[in-house]
């Protein structure tokens, strides 16, 4: 659940009820802590690595709880002037005591949830707060909180150790070393597919999906997770799907954010998914070898879909941002709102097709949707999840 923590710095005596905060683990996000009065703490994120921006993914141990009492958190340096916390989102609480006792795992708490601007901003810089009220389940319990399910480099590791580790699975799904990030950790890709009769392989069309650039919009590696369940399943239409296509899939494109517990960036303090027109191999290495990898499977086959799984902070449903023309020839194979509107038809309580988006801003230019569809790529997207 916590990677490795360190030991308790703190004694404390036994008549002292101050909560105790802890955010070094894998994953891990907070600053600071100030208790205002007895049951009132004010929390301040870290900024990502290397900036001073994108103070919105927090994820943090809290120990020496009581039980029942009115507890209020209060987080004051978010920058984003909108939030989903101000239409119903409300934080994630895990207790240890009760995933140990009743296998309960993380849910939704808080009530009071309030989204505001306040007056901590400096210049044009404008702060934004999200506080909330709750009471804990145990005494003497060791909880956490997050601002969505985590799901950490080392939880892909030990699924992928898994698939490795399966007879079936491993004769259909490859794992292999795409590159290694700035901090030396390895970036994964998956081939999917079955294994050929004959020469029909490379009459196979390619499908590309790639997730987690962003380290906390930890939602989208869920997503890639229920992806991989299921075309490792097997069930007639997995069957189907791996005989007529391959797969390339790359889980997590920023190892390293997601280790340091960044919001948006990597150790470089940039924005991977701005970078995929960039030639520096050096600071960006797994958008490089993902673009290169992407042009060797074009190379060697038709490249059907790409696509770049997200979370969105705003915006509700599931959706797609796709690319489009302002004179494209609207056939049905070329038409990129076609593959959108099958999956609303399909899952139309999931996915929102008046959600999805088709033109090119130019602020968009060096995401991965943009540039893959310039490469050729018609059916070129990036798919959002609240």
């Amino acid at each position: 659940v916590r990677g490795i923590c360190p030991l308790k710095q703190i004694v404390h005596q036994k008549e002292d009820n101050t909560l105790i905060f802890e955010a070094r683990f894998e994953s891990g996000n907070l600053q600071k802590v100030v208790k205002v009065n007895e049951f009132e703490y004010q929390l301040t994120l870290r900024a990502d690595l290397y900036t001073s921006r994108y103070m919105q993914w927090y994820y943090f141990q809290v120990s020496n709880t009581q039980a029942g009492m009115p507890y209020r958190f209060t987080i004051v340096n978010f920058t984003k002037r909108n939030s989903l916390y101000k239409r119903g989102l409300r934080p994630l609480l895990y207790s240890e005591a009760d995933a140990k006792k009743h296998s309960v795992g993380w849910r939704r708490t808080g009530n009071e949830i309030k989204y505001y601007k306040n007056n901590a901003g400096q210049g044009e810089r404008q702060y934004f707060s999200l506080t909330w009220t709750f009471q804990f389940p145990h005494d003497q319990d060791t909880c956490y909180f997050a601002h969505c399910y985590p799901y950490t480099y080392s939880n892909l590791q030990e699924y992928l150790v898994a698939i490795s580790k399966d007879p079936v699975k491993s004769r259909f799904c490859k794992i292999h070393i795409l590159c290694h990030s700035l901090a030396g950790n390895i970036v994964y890709v998956l081939t999917i597919t079955n294994p050929s009769k004959s020469s029909e392989g490379t009459e196979r069309k390619a499908v590309i999906l790639t997730a987690r650039v962003h380290p906390g919009e930890t939602n989208s590696s869920w997503i890639m997770k229920g992806f991989l369940d299921y075309i490792l399943g097997d069930s007639s239409k997995a069957q189907l799907l791996r005989d007529n296509f391959v797969f390339k899939v790359v889980p997590m494109l920023n190892p390293d954010g997601v280790i340091v517990g960044n919001h948006r960036c990597s150790l470089a303090g940039q924005d991977l998914n701005r970078k995929y027109r960039s030639n520096v191999k050096k600071y960006y290495p797994s958008i490089w070898h993902t673009r290169n990898m992407i042009k060797r499977v074009m190379e060697e086959r038709e490249v059907f879909l790409y696509c770049d799984i997200h979370g969105h902070n705003m915006k509700k449903n599931v959706f797609m941002y796709g690319c489009e023309r302002k004179q494209q020839v609207k056939t049905p194979s070329r038409n990129p709102r076609v593959f959108p509107l099958f999956l609303s038809k399909s899952c139309p309580d999931k996915f929102s097709f008046p959600d999805c988006r088709f033109r090119v801003r130019k602020n968009k230019e060096g995401t991965g949707r943009v540039v893959m569809w310039k490469m050729g790529i018609n059916n070129s997207y990036t798919l959002e999840a609240s």
